[in-house]
């Protein structure tokens, strides 16, 4: 997600359908066309008067807050968040989905966690743990192995200099149409259009080509 100023709401890879019957169409539009977008018009109108970080990508404004001016330093975390945390997670979606991990990310959640169930499970109990508004997470840590954290509203695990793998948005706009408020069974359907292809990918990226 190497952009810049001006940023722009990308077409999904799939259409707002694509992921019924687990993610209906009408949340994904507006989570998309609505939520998304706001997020992009508020970050591109925060950085309008500073052209100084506008050649920065949206990795470093979220990881270099502090070194932005005061002024924009909520804005930033707020809406840059937003827009990462919402690209990420609309990336490692698809339907029809493999069912289960693939490649080097399946053999580091066996070792990690001792059976992709249990990775399962602690997934699960994380996103469902998540107090008001945020997301769960798989990130790799500096030592190159996998975690599970949770993030509060919009914040990423990128300040922690953690390098995520999956995300799952438990923002109630992400499920309350269909699921009103059982976040549990948002979860449960949202494993089945999970992208594991794309995420062992995205695994991959969390290490140098010579280290791998």
């Amino acid at each position: 997600m190497n952009e810049h100023y001006k940023f722009v709401n990308r077409p999904l890879p799939y259409a707002y359908d694509a992921l019924e019957p687990y993610i209906d169409a009408k949340t994904m539009w507006l989570h998309h066309s609505r939520h998304l977008q706001t997020y992009i018009d508020n970050l591109n109108k925060a950085l309008l008067e500073y052209p100084q970080f506008q050649d920065w990508t949206l990795e470093e404004l979220l990881v270099n807050i502090p070194s932005l001016p005061d002024a924009i330093q909520t804005p930033v975390r707020n809406n840059g968040g937003g827009v990462y945390n919402h690209q990420f997670y609309f990336s490692n979606l698809s339907n029809p989905a493999p069912m289960h991990p693939t490649g080097m990310l399946s053999e580091a959640i066996q070792t990690e966690f001792g059976s992709f169930r249990s990775f399962k499970n602690s997934m699960k109990d994380a996103a469902a743990s998540v107090f008001g508004s945020g997301y769960a997470w798989l990130v790799v840590d500096a030592a190159g192995r996998l975690k599970i954290l949770t993030t509060a509203n919009q914040d990423t695990p990128l300040p922690l200099g953690l390098c995520p793998v999956l995300n799952i948005d438990v923002w109630e706009h992400a499920y309350y149409l269909k699921h009103y408020n059982l976040r549990a069974d948002y979860i449960e359907d949202w494993f089945q259009v999970v992208n594991w292809t794309q995420t062992n990918n995205n695994y991959l990226n969390c290490f140098p080509a010579n280290s791998r």
